[in-house]
Formats: C-alpha cells, sequence, structure tokens
C-alpha cells in the first residue's frame, strides 16, 4: 500500500502545480505531471540531500490546491466534533506536514513508471468529480488503479480532498488508524505523535546535508 501511495503522490503534485480555477480536474493530471517530473529529474540529487528545499517545493505546490480542513475533518470523523478549536487547527497543521512529507519522498522514489490517464465521467455543472488513473507495472504485472476525488468549492476552485488506491481511500485508511490510537490515548497524545514524527522526518533530512 505505502509504495503505491507513493506513486499516487507523483500526480498529487502534479495536479498541485497548477493555480488556475477554470482548467478542469482531469487536465490539470495530464497538462502538469511532467513538468513536475522534469523538475525533481533535474535536481533529484539536491532535493536527495536536502530535504527542506525538497519539503518547501512540495509544500508550495500543495498548500493552495489542497483541502487540509476538509481532509482533517473527514479523517477524525465524529472527533472532530469533539475536539476544541485548537487541537483542530494543530491536527489539520501537523496532518498537512505529514502528507507534505510523504509526497515529497514519493518525489524521489519515482521511477519513470508510465501513467495511464482513463476517461472522466463529468457534467459541466457538476462540482465533484473522480479523476481515474492507472501506473503500469513491468514484468506483466496488473497495472495499479488510483484515483483522485476533487471537489468545487465556493470560490470554483477545484480542491483535491482524497485518493483512493486499489479501492482503498486515504481518508478512510487514515481514520481507522487515528480512531484507534484517539480511543486508547487521546487527541492531545494523537497530534503530538504526528508533530514528533514529522520533526524526525526533517531531522532526518537535515543530517544529510
Amino acid at each position: 500500500m505505502r509504495k503505491f501511495f507513493l506513486l499516487a503522490s507523483i500526480l498529487l503534485l502534479s495536479v498541485l502545480g497548477v493555480a488556475h480555477a477554470e482548467v478542469a480536474p482531469e487536465e490539470l493530471v495530464r497538462k502538469t505531471a511532467d513538468n513536475i517530473l522534469a523538475e525533481i529529474k533535474a535536481h533529484r540529487d539536491v532535493y536527495a540531500k536536502d530535504y527542506a528545499k525538497l519539503y518547501k517545493m512540495a509544500d508550495e505546490k500543495v498548500l493552495m490546491h489542497f483541502d487540509f480542513q476538509r481532509m482533517s475533518q473527514w479523517v477524525l470523523g465524529r472527533f472532530w466534533k469533539e475536539a476544541t478549536p485548537a487541537q483542530r487547527e494543530r491536527f489539520t497543521h501537523e496532518f498537512r506536514d505529514l502528507l507534505v512529507g510523504t509526497y515529497s519522498q514519493a518525489l524521489l522514489n519515482y521511477n519513470d513508471q508510465k501513467i495511464v490517464y482513463l476517461p472522466v465521467q463529468r457534467k459541466p455543472d457538476d462540482t465533484e468529480v473522480t479523476v481515474k488513473t492507472e501506473v503500469q507495472q513491468s514484468g506483466g504485472q496488473p497495472n495499479i488503479p488510483i484515483h483522485y476525488s476533487f471537489y468545487k468549492n465556493k470560490d470554483a476552485a477545484w480542491k483535491v480532498y482524497d485518493i483512493s488506491i486499489e479501492g482503498v481511500s486515504l481518508v478512510t485508511n487514515y481514520r481507522s488508524v487515528y480512531a484507534i490510537k484517539i480511543r486508547e490515548k487521546g487527541m492531545d497524545v494523537l497530534i503530538a505523535e504526528i508533530a514528533d514524527n514529522n520533526k524526525q522526518k526533517r531531522a532526518a533530512g537535515a543530517a544529510k546535508k
């Protein structure tokens, strides 16, 4: 699952590189993938040695086009309503950093797999759409289906709020894991654990310099 999530992250970063609300989600995925991957190929050694630069690049691409609050709300489920405003803010911040770090690593692990874009079923007035892709594997292995969920917000901008890999939703996967931790340890402990994990990743990146 983690391997496929890394592959999915490549396309997500590609999607986030375009800031044009009128461009259809499927076009965002298709048109910008080559640009983002070319950036990584050209500067892979630099990013591999300096995670701070890698994270900064990924962070800048992600923030404008991801709805982290919606994702955080869905990940926490009923616990979102029980959380204080301060806990919601802290969780959203740390969860965003977690995903940015994961996406950053995904870029360095990309090995030129071919991406197949499937036809999109969408009406002009739809406010939600799923962009379906497949990642081709070598050796005759089955393609890996990766689906991206978008919605159009009140400003008519398309936002990513979930992905599914081989039918497994990112939001649902985190929700089941975090729900157990919240019931066992509480919200504050969960947030602290995510924050500690983020710090360890940043420290590991700094050590590579």
